[in-house]
């Protein structure tokens, strides 16, 4: 059985500093960030790797925000979203 694609999504400010909502990775899957961040650099080009690699940006697996590092499974939803402002 193939992998399932791997479905990132970028949420409010990130969504805008990359360009797209949502983007979908097909096989190989990458395991890691280490694997994904070259992934997404191809798609979305450096400035957008730039911006999610934010100390403060945070990460979500399949809807639980985790700590790095973090570990991908076929069929996984990540999710990056921007770091909380205090108010």
């Amino acid at each position: 059985m193939a992998d399932a694609p791997l479905k990132v999504l970028f949420f409010a400010s990130l969504r805008d500093d990359v360009g797209v909502a949502e983007l979908t990775l097909s096989a190989p899957v990458p395991e890691n960030l280490a694997q994904l961040w070259p992934r997404l650099q191809a798609q979305l080009g450096p400035l957008a790797v730039e911006a999610l690699q934010t100390e403060n940006v945070r990460i979500a697996v399949n809807q639980d925000l985790t700590l790095r590092p973090l570990r991908f499974c076929s069929g996984d939803e990540i999710a990056f979203m921007p770091p909380v402002t205090g108010g």
